[in-house]
């Protein structure tokens, strides 16, 4: 895949989780494709995928399945 950045053929795709808002507005949407490129080692998301990013937060009571999530503090 080109990279978008630098040009060269080295981004590949990787899956991301992601949260959105905080406490009970909090949303986390798992396995976001996002390209990486190991030559500039930039990552970014395309313009489609942030459009279903965007998608998923307006209408989050149609995708979202209600989950505990615990919390952990890095010290």
């Amino acid at each position: 895949m080109i990279c978008d950045i630098c040009g060269k053929d080295s981004a590949k795709i990787r899956y991301a989780t992601r949260s959105y808002g905080a406490q009970e507005n909090l949303l986390v949407i798992e396995n976001i494709p996002v390209v990486h490129c190991s030559q500039c080692k930039e990552s970014y998301l395309t313009a489609e995928t942030l459009y279903e990013i965007e998608r998923i937060k307006l209408h989050r009571q149609s995708f979202a399945e209600k989950r505990p999530v615990p919390v952990a503090a890095f010290c």
